[in-house]
């Protein structure tokens, strides 16, 4: 049996801080070091909503919408033992680079989710906190497309659904005592792994329609 212990509001601020997280440089804004054209932004124009947006700006770099529970004020952690649920429409414009993903004092990043539409038909899903991941090909997987994830944050296991099948169980885990911050966040790529957005692109988002942990009753 599990309870549902957190039910993503995006509009909250007590949930959610917009614009900053401490896997970017300083905070944020920026990130180039990481192949990232995002200028953080704390707009509600571009997060609060559940869609996730990203605009060119004049000096090359991309306004981008994100959220992170950390620094806020419920402050909420993913343990181990949780079950993270998610709906997701995944962008179609070259260039974006969507993710759901984990991070607490440095590292404990578990990646839901990444996608870069150039790869249309691939999701990357890792482990970075034990050494794990994999490049998952499916026809569910499509530039503009709906799809459904689930990842299980297990001591020995992490394990990954998509749209109801499990499609990925890394057999390394997170360990007993993990936590973590969630992010959610539209970031836009520079062109060292993938390619740019094309020049006439000046908008593209991506769209999280439910986002629910589900943790073991009584943990």
């Amino acid at each position: 049996m599990t309870d549902v212990c957190f039910r993503a509001d995006f509009a909250s601020a007590g949930q959610w801080v917009a614009g900053r997280s401490w896997a970017y440089p300083d905070g944020g804004p920026v990130n180039p070091d990481d192949d990232k054209l995002d200028h953080l932004v704390a707009d509600p124009a571009y997060a609060r909503g559940g869609t996730f947006r990203a605009t060119r700006r004049a000096d090359g770099l991309w306004d981008t919408g994100l959220l992170t529970t950390e620094g806020s004020d419920e402050d909420f952690q993913a343990r181990t033992g949780d079950r993270l649920e998610t709906r997701v429409r995944l962008p179609a414009e070259t260039g974006a680079w969507p993710a759901v993903w984990t991070w607490r004092d440095g590292d404990q990043e578990i990646d839901v989710f990444e996608y870069h539409p150039d790869n249309p038909d691939l999701l990357e899903l890792s482990n970075h906190v034990r050494s794990a991941h994999r490049y998952l090909r499916d026809d569910a997987v499509r530039p503009g497309g709906w799809i459904d994830l689930a990842v299980e944050f297990g001591a020995r296991s992490v394990v990954w659904s998509l749209n109801g099948t499990v499609v990925f169980a890394d057999r390394r885990g997170v360990g007993r005592h993990w936590s973590a911050h969630l992010i959610v966040n539209l970031s836009v790529c520079a062109g060292r792994y993938h390619p740019p957005p094309d020049p006439e692109v000046t908008e593209m988002s991506f769209e999280v329609a439910s986002l629910t942990v589900h943790r073991p009753a009584g943990a």
